[in-house]
């Protein structure tokens, strides 16, 4: 099984040459950036100063990898995949490069306006992250359009491209300037940041390991993270349901309820961030909001897997 799936990440070379180096490259960058959080001491934001790298290294891995397998499904558009290929390539490979580095530096990337040097720098990732955006977008639209043999594999591309592109646009949240900064700027301060992913709590703070999620206050992160990985999620679901025994309906029926579940729960999480509540401290309202998230796709589950039999006794009678 294990060769089975190196085999097929390795046929999606013939995709698109440069997003498939751009995996290699990535990987490669794990390995350095872990040996960088095991060999430098220096920490930035509470935090290995490698570990961001990292964390982009490994996701940029996820993304460039299910792009590749999405592009795979447009028939008849080898122009726009080499042009979306080489777009990507070049938009990661710079927001990668500047991550790494600010981390050479010692500095944090994001929101940081200490110096002209680093407002450029995080000008210039938040250019770069936008254009990448857009050309999600655009590969959604083809998406949509593309005709499918498989309708259950059909929605669950569509369902991961555009919750991923929802995703990306949950980012925008961060970049907002917090109350105490717009305070300052509107009193003519300077300021060494712009922005923030804590709500209600300093940027890094007490959080969950690895992730640094916040666990004293809201962090916009999570639904960020949550959206961004629908890329991968929903096809997954996809894929398993075409796997089932399931009736076609009874399978187009669970996707449909699992991407509505999706965006509930990253808008919930994001809900939730805004309200400066931590994750592992949800409050009353958060969590009948989730209840009833649950409660309605277990009711929605349970209908979709009885309806074919409850349809078949009324044909009998």
């Amino acid at each position: 099984m294990v060769m089975s799936l190196v085999a097929q990440v390795s046929a999606l070379r013939r995709v698109n040459v440069p997003l498939y180096t751009l995996v290699l490259l990535c990987l490669l960058m794990v390995v350095l950036t872990t040996a960088g959080i095991l060999l430098d001491p220096r920490y930035v934001g509470g935090a290995p100063v490698w570990l961001k790298p990292l964390k982009f290294a490994i996701s940029t891995v996820a993304y460039a990898l299910s792009i590749l397998w999405t592009l795979s499904f447009l028939e008849g558009k080898e122009k726009f995949v080499r042009v979306m290929g080489f777009w990507l390539v070049s938009v990661l490979v710079l927001e990668l490069g500047l991550i790494a580095l600010q981390a050479a530096r010692g500095v944090v990337s994001h929101f940081n306006m200490s110096t002209p040097l680093d407002g450029a720098i995080y000008s210039t990732m938040g250019i770069a992250i936008s254009s990448l955006s857009f050309a999600h977008l655009l590969i959604a639209v083809l998406v949509l359009r593309q005709k499918f043999t498989n309708p259950v594999l059909a929605a669950s591309l569509r369902w991961g491209m555009l919750l991923s592109f929802l995703g990306m646009l949950l980012a925008i949240l961060m970049t907002i300037p917090t109350q105490g900064q717009m305070t300052a700027l509107q009193a003519g301060g300077v300021l060494s940041a712009i922005g923030a992913h804590g709500v209600g709590v300093p940027d890094g703070s007490a959080g969950l390991p690895v992730v640094g999620w916040s666990t004293r206050g809201g962090d916009l992160r999570i639904g960020h993270f949550v959206g961004l990985h629908a890329l991968q999620i929903l096809p997954l679901l996809g894929w398993l349901l075409t796997q089932s025994k399931l009736l076609e309906r009874q399978k187009r029926g669970l996707l449909a309820l699992g991407g509505l579940a999706y965006l509930a729960l990253t808008l919930l999480l994001t809900y939730q961030a805004l309200r400066g509540e931590s994750v592992v401290q949800p409050g009353t309202l958060s969590l009948t909001l989730l209840s009833s998230v649950l409660l309605v796709l277990t009711a929605g589950a349970l209908w979709t897997l009885r309806r074919p039999t409850l349809e078949r006794s009324g044909a009998v009678r």
